[in-house]
């Protein structure tokens, strides 16, 4: 597979943390701590007790971690499923066993200890101990009343976040009218009425309002915690998961947003023409935000007429869509899905009627750390969903292949947390390919579309327009709010400066502090401080696309077809089985040829840039 890296002389992200922190006796002359071998040399071979040692703790953690994870994560399940106060109760207990566990002084000082000794590590050990570490900087049990207040408060705001009323029209303090997040994203995407556009548009920031003052607490209680081993913020903590320094990540980020700014500009331009005649209004120099077809401006669908595909799915049931879905990995060589992933998933949109409550944010679970795999979504026939489907079983296929006697539970995690990402968004392009469509019947052989037309809807509605969101305003949102403790009267000032910094987006009126229109995005919430990992699964999965379109079908990126192809399906099993246990950096290198860059991306929506051109002539295209 993979060749491993001997790099014990390697900095632990966590341990090294730990050494400014003062929180280990290591040192090194050079700032933080370093294992003092080179790379030729081992680090010299221990006792056989210490060698016993370090293997017991593995075992022992390892253990405890699938026990008390499973119980957390079936908790968490219910929370998000069936939302009430009892199952939020429960979700808080189970989180709060899990992290007396991960966070103890024993986890920490003996982690620490093994990490630091002269024992023989080997790579999968080290590994193992430096994860160790990052996860006890979550919980660290030397403050367990701001660990548990940070549960509380975390499974308080989702209960409010899952359990939301989105409500459209009201009589005094009754609800006379609700509607759904589905209903809120189909008025937006089809509505041609400005007023009711602006309307449902408000009602999606309602929760914002409810959320606001509980987000700067338990921004203090996660910063709190972060700064108890070493961190100076929670979004310090989270960025080491990449081996990065903070400004090391907003570097890529803002190089990343840099290097896609001509392009976004071209799109920002045609798609503010576009609009302007669509809804018979003077052309803006900034995008209001309730003209497109996403709540949050992430994405702008709907705009290219030709490339819509929810005409393909008309007559097909939900069912259609999961079963399709899987269908696609089967079709590389991949196992089927456990009997298990369709009887305790929750795949459909609720009926109408149905007093139950669940998170309408699609998602994919681990339960166990083992077979038991699930996905969480509320799908409806239609190309979105189809796409997200194909998405979500990514991750769901990512956590079956990397579950495998050579990788430890506490490695059973992607390569990094944008892996995960890339993955299912990878499947997400392959879904798109009309090679595809037309292979597995959706898509009539005869019928013709544009490929400009195509390529510019991508970059629309799932591409270029997302980096600007996604490495520009959410991190350095997150950013601020955490590294430089914003202040909570300044919540909803600063979300609209970066959104129209980064996303030349405004909103239909002024936005006072009464509203927090950034916590709306259930991000801020439940996966605090780690919104760049979409950004960096963009740049890895068409850095992977390319290489798979190129290297291995020897097709065009554009208008290729994974299906079927089981050389495809190795390589990609290649990556997913290795779970945590091997750096990142070593990943994207040894399997593309190339380190992380927007390289491949570039390249792939190249062509569109000249066409935005010629359709925009002359006008200048920035939005300052």
């Amino acid at each position: 597979m993979f060749g491993m890296r001997h790099n014990l002389a390697m900095r632990s992200r966590a341990l090294a943390v730990l050494v400014m922190a003062g929180l280990c006796g290591c040192t090194s002359a050079d700032g933080p701590a370093t294992y003092a071998s080179s790379p030729k040399t081992p680090p010299s071979s221990n006792s056989a007790g210490g060698r016993a040692d370090v293997t017991d703790f593995l075992n022992m953690y390892n253990e405890m971690e699938r026990k008390l994870g499973t119980v957390a994560n079936e908790a968490q399940w219910k929370s998000v499923t069936d939302v009430s106060d009892a199952h939020t109760g429960e979700r808080i207990g189970a989180d709060r066993a899990a992290a007396a566990f991960h966070g103890s002084r024993y986890v920490i000082q003996k982690a620490r200890t093994l990490l630091n000794t002269k024992a023989s590590l080997s790579e999968l050990e080290f590994r193992q101990l430096d994860n160790i570490l990052l996860a006890a900087a979550e919980s660290p049990g030397t403050i367990p009343d701001i660990v548990t207040r940070r549960i509380e408060a975390q499974a308080r705001l989702e209960g409010i976040m899952n359990g939301y009323e989105f409500c459209i029209e009201k009589r005094g303090d009754h609800c006379a009218k609700a509607v759904t997040p589905n209903d809120i994203e189909e008025a937006l995407l089809k509505s041609r009425n400005m007023a009711e556009r602006k309307r449902i548009w408000e009602v999606s920031k309602q929760p914002g309002t409810d959320l606001k003052k509980g987000v700067a607490e338990i921004r203090d209680l996660r910063n709190r915690v972060a700064a108890e081993l070493g961190y100076t913020s929670y979004f310090h903590l989270q960025v080491a998961d990449y081996g990065m320094t903070v400004n090391e990540m907003l570097q890529t980020m803002d190089k990343t947003v840099d290097d896609l700014h001509p392009l976004y500009e071209q799109l920002h331009l045609w798609a503010r023409r576009k609009l302007s005649q669509r809804y018979n209004q003077t052309l803006p120099k900034k995008l209001p935000a309730h003209w497109v077809g996403n709540r949050w401006a992430q994405d702008w669908p709907g705009l290219v007429e030709g490339a819509d595909l929810d005409t393909l799915f008309r007559g097909k049931t939900p069912e259609y869509i999961v079963q399709q879905a899987e269908r696609f990995y089967t079709s590389l060589g991949m196992a089927p899905l456990p009997r298990s992933f369709w009887e305790k998933s929750d795949l459909y949109q609720l009926k109408p009627g149905d007093k139950r409550k669940k998170n309408t944010h699609a998602s994919a679970w681990h339960i166990d750390l083992d077979k038991d795999v699930r996905s969480l979504m509320s799908v409806i026939p239609n190309y979105n969903w189809f796409e997200t489907a194909h998405h979500e079983l990514g991750h769901v296929y990512y956590y079956m292949a990397y579950s495998n006697p050579k990788v430890p539970n506490v490695l059973r995690r992607g390569a990094n947390r944008a892996f995960h990402e890339a993955i299912g968004d990878l499947i997400a392009i392959a879904a798109s390919q009309v090679p595809y469509l037309k292979g597995i019947g959706l898509m009539p052989q005869d019928q013709q579309l544009d490929p400009t037309q195509l390529l510019l809807a991508q970059a629309l509605s799932s591409a270029v327009v997302f980096i600007p969101w996604s490495a520009g305003t959410m991190t350095h949102f997150e950013y601020e709010l955490y590294e430089k403790k914003l202040p909570v009267d300044q919540f909803n000032k600063r979300w609209w400066d970066l959104v129209s910094k980064y996303q030349g987006v405004e909103a239909p009126t002024v936005r006072g502090e009464e509203f927090c229109d950034g916590c709306t995005k259930t991000h801020i919430i439940d996966d605090a401080a780690q919104y760049y990992d979409y950004a960096m699964a963009f740049l890895i999965k068409y850095q992977l696309h390319d290489y798979i379109a190129r290297k291995i079908l020897k097709q065009d990126p554009h208008n290729c077809n994974y299906y079927g192809n089981k050389e495809v399906g190795k390589w990609l099993s290649e990556i997913l089985s290795a779970g945590a246990t091997l750096d990142w950096r070593q990943i994207i290198r040894e399997k593309t040829g190339e380190d992380i860059s927007s390289r491949a991306m570039l390249e792939y929506f190249k062509p569109l840039m000249e066409y935005l051109k010629k359709e925009n002539g002359d006008q200048p295209a920035s939005w300052e």
